[in-house]
């Protein structure tokens, strides 16, 4: 993704927002922090002085497999381009910052290892953990059934998705049949597009219009074709779909679903090679940082409360299998 993308990715989700003024060196400037009209604050800038850190715990530290830990590095790859607050470009352009990046650095903390942060596209991402090349994929990764054949998970939030529509419209959407004869943005290889492609089989064989998908680049693209009225909505992750309604001002959300669909919730989770010897060390340190405290900071951080956890679990029920 080029500089002018990236910008276009913070600045498209952030217009018409109210800046605070800086109080302190270590603060984020006012450009780089932004307040929704409830009160919650989003820091977009590269330092993250308010990072939720922690210390290492030696029990759990010992779990992580020889090389890792002789390396001290723990390799995390994800995406780069999504909008706030999940996985994102700070306002430098150049530095990965958000919600995934802070449980990254939570779980490295505990396993007593620094963060190596590394970007790809989506597919791509796979084909690193495959590799070996990189130990770790956070980036709001869904579980699913044909994805556990090929890694293991350890959960840290729930999937929930949102649609994001136009302010003025009376559309919404309480169940599969809403999304009829509409056209709707989604990214390309995501459970979202699954779950609308899911829809279209069902609402057809009922003999309802499908719903046109409508694919894009970068999340921008799908803001700007929302605001101009070429879809009628956007389905994506429900954080970065309440982020964006927040600060803009122009959007509200229609309706939320699990990312798995009807019959289960679906969760998110780290993602690793399977049986790489790696998922027992992160499940132990996600739950430690649930009983400590630091897990629910970076949660309120990111204004995530709706998708908080009691517990991580490794390999739960996912998303169930393509049919065919």
């Amino acid at each position: 993704m080029s500089g002018s993308s990236r910008r276009l990715a913070v600045v498209a989700s952030a217009f018409a927002v109210l800046a605070l003024t800086a109080t302190a060196c270590s603060e984020p400037t006012a450009e780089s922090r932004v307040v929704t009209d409830d009160g919650g604050t989003f820091d977009l800038s590269p330092e993250q002085a308010d990072r939720v850190r922690v210390e290492k715990v030696d029990e759990i530290a010992a779990e992580v497999p020889q090389a890792i830990r002789d390396r001290g590095t723990l390799i995390v790859t994800g995406a780069g381009g999504t909008a706030p607050p999940l996985r994102f470009y700070a306002t430098d352009d150049t530095t990965i910052v958000g919600s995934e990046v802070d449980f990254s650095y939570l779980i490295a903390d505990i396993l007593g290892l620094d963060v190596d942060l590394q970007v790809a596209d989506w597919s791509q991402n796979f084909v690193k953990i495959d590799s070996g090349e990189n130990d770790v994929f956070i980036s709001n990764v869904t579980v699913t059934e044909e994805r556990k054949d090929k890694y293991d998970f350890a959960t840290y939030r729930l999937d929930n998705l949102a649609f994001e529509a136009q302010k003025d419209t009376d559309w919404t959407v309480e169940k599969r049949q809403d999304i009829a004869g509409k056209k709707i943005g989604v990214g390309s290889g995501t459970n979202q597009e699954q779950l609308l492609v899911d829809w279209n089989e069902q609402n057809v064989a009922e003999g309802l219009a499908p719903a046109e998908i409508a694919y894009y680049q970068n999340t921008s693209d799908y803001y700007l074709a929302l605001g101009s009225g070429r879809i009628d909505g956007y389905l994506g992750p429900n954080p970065s779909a309440v982020y964006h309604a927040a600060t803009g001002g122009e959007t509200k959300i229609i309706g939320t679903f699990s990312g798995a669909g009807d019959a289960l919730q679906g969760e998110i989770a780290v993602l690793t090679k399977k049986d790489n010897g790696l998922i027992d060390a992160v499940q132990d340190a996600v739950n430690h940082a649930i009983e400590d405290g630091s897990y629910q900071k970076v949660i309120d951080r990111w204004g995530l409360q709706s998708e908080a956890v009691t517990e991580s679990v490794i390999n739960p029920p996912g998303l169930p299998r393509k049919e065919g």
